[in-house]
């Protein structure tokens, strides 16, 4: 482990759980380092209130997006990847996305958020206390629910009470060795919403750097994706209709401009990523090695996005808006690699010993935008029933993605999804059958949601979204190897829609501490 993570772990050992291995450390409490007793003092503790990981790499490598190549010279980036990819208990603990470094880093900013908390309870009111308390709260609310979307199964207001949950504590420590309970999904969901719901009416813009916060726009976008994975589908919609106005097409990303740069190096990643672009609402700084994995480099090219997935299931399949490479982005991929992908994750180098080569990798997600939330309303209004507004938001989202060249209509999409045949690993398509645990209209819903999360799928590629579809719609999934960039060879696992590793589990330093570990079958 790098120094930086030592630190992190153990405080975060002293702020969650009890440690024997640190004992010396647990002699001091760290609600001395720092007394926050000013505004401007309180401000800036909450940037620590961010994580500093991001579970996306993680998510993509688990889910239906990644498929084992075996070519010589194709190889793995080790023990990580090995055991993401294979849906294996990760016991890899340095690994910067492994299940250890997220949940520390999570639980850190979720005691930040706390400390923060308790010192803003004893200043006096103000706009800028107020303003503080929103973004705490929120901050608190986001780690959570990355841990929920990582450690825990999807949720389902039937069946969330019959589900584990996770610690969530609402003060810092003062005493050392407080034992947690994981509790129901539910009820760590509820205490989400319950910080949410708090944090709206106080969240300001008022940030020298907004779009590393949450602003109101990044806050209601967070907001109506909570609650669509919350199945509170009216709040869903009005809190992205409060992001995308009346003119929604207005505010999505310029893609015929992304897609005109240059496809190699950070060129197009470092755009997709800035903080002018009006389609970026929150952008998170992580430590990471996505921009290798997901990037134009041979590093980890065993498990990979490769051809087939790409001309069966997403950037290059069809769809009911046509032909998706006739959206017109330029597909990363050549005859050494087995990786494609569009170059959008940035990779950059954070040297502590430029003679020695170390230091630390790093990655910027666009964690919120006004494509991804359009495509929330989608959804949500497709759940609703109301399927002429979310073709209109989808067809909006295909007008923007293609320039104007592609569309959609309701019928087109009926009539494309009742001529294709559903996926199986060896025969795949973009279509995969929904298991879900709440009923789904078969002639018209059905479709539509084929649709959107179709599209999702092409749109958010590389970003761990698509795993959250999979384990909320019960889509099967499995692990395929193939010999060459287009050719299944043995399919060797199968995650159903009731495997219990669909929730990560969570790090066993954790389990050895006394926290339940998820089930498992023998």
């Amino acid at each position: 482990m790098k120094i930086h993570n030592l630190y992190i772990t153990a405080s975060f050992a002293t702020l969650l759980l009890s440690f024997s291995a640190c004992n010396d450390f647990l002699d001091k409490l760290p609600d001395n380092r720092m007394e926050l007793n000013t505004e401007k003092k309180v401000q800036k503790f909450l940037v620590s209130a961010y994580p500093n990981r991001n579970p996306a790499l993680l998510a993509e490598l688990y889910s239906d997006n990644t498929d084992e190549f075996k070519n010589t010279g194709w190889t793995s980036a080790g023990r990580f990847q090995d055991q993401a990819y294979r849906w294996d208990d990760i016991t890899e603990v340095s690994d910067y996305e492994s299940p250890q470094e997220l949940w520390n880093s999570h639980y850190m900013a979720i005691a930040t958020a706390n400390t923060a908390l308790q010192a803003i309870a004893k200043l006096d009111e103000s706009p800028t206390t107020k303003a503080s308390k929103g973004e705490a709260l929120l901050c608190r609310a986001y780690a959570a629910f990355n841990l929920a979307n990582t450690f825990c199964m999807a949720y389902n207001a039937t069946t969330a009470n019959d589900f584990l949950g996770l610690p969530y504590p609402l003060e810092p420590e003062t005493t050392i060795g407080i034992k947690y309970k994981r509790g129901t999904l539910k009820a760590f969901y509820d205490q989400i919403n319950q910080d949410i719901e708090a944090a709206l009416p106080l969240i300001t813009d008022n940030y020298e750097r907004p779009k590393f916060h949450f602003n109101r726009n990044a806050a209601y976008a967070f907001a109506a994706l909570f609650n669509l994975y919350y199945q509170k589908y009216d709040k869903a919609v009005a809190y992205a209709t409060r992001v995308l106005g009346a003119n929604p097409a207005t505010t999505l990303r310029d893609w015929k401009a992304f897609y005109a740069l240059s496809p190699n190096g950070d060129i197009a990643p470092n755009a997709y990523i800035n903080t002018q672009n009006t389609a970026n609402l929150f952008l998170q700084t992580v430590y990471s090695e996505a921009g290798l994995y997901l990037g134009p480099y041979g590093y980890a090219a065993k498990y990979a996005h490769g051809q087939l997935l790409t001309e069966t299931e997403d950037m290059q399949s069809d769809g009911p808006w046509g032909h998706s490479a006739n959206f017109g982005y330029t597909i990363f991929s050549n005859n050494s690699l087995s990786k494609y992908f569009i170059n959008k994750i940035p990779y950059s180098f954070e040297y502590n010993d430029i003679q020695a080569g170390t230091g630390y990798p790093h990655t910027e997600y666009a964690v919120f935008t006004t494509d991804k939330t359009l495509l929330v309303r989608a959804e949500a209004y497709a759940l609703q029933g109301n399927y002429a507004a979310a073709v209109a938001d989808l067809n909006t989202e295909v007008a923007a993605m293609s320039g104007g060249t592609m569309s959609v209509t309701l019928a087109g999409i009926k009539a494309f999804y009742a001529g294709l045949q559903e996926y199986t690993p060896t025969a795949p398509t973009p279509k995969k059958k929904f298991n879900a645990p709440f009923t789904i209209e078969s002639t018209t819903q059905e479709p539509v949601l084929q649709a959107i999360l179709h599209l999702r799928r092409i749109l958010t590629l590389g970003e761990g979204v698509r795993l959250q579809d999979v384990k909320r719609y019960g889509i099967v999934i499995y692990r395929r190897v193939s010999n060459t960039r287009a050719r299944i060879v043995a399919v060797t696992d199968t995650m159903k829609v009731d495997d219990p590793r669909r929730a990560i589990q969570i790090p066993q330093d954790v389990i050895t501490a006394g926290l339940p570990g998820n089930p498992r079958n023998k």
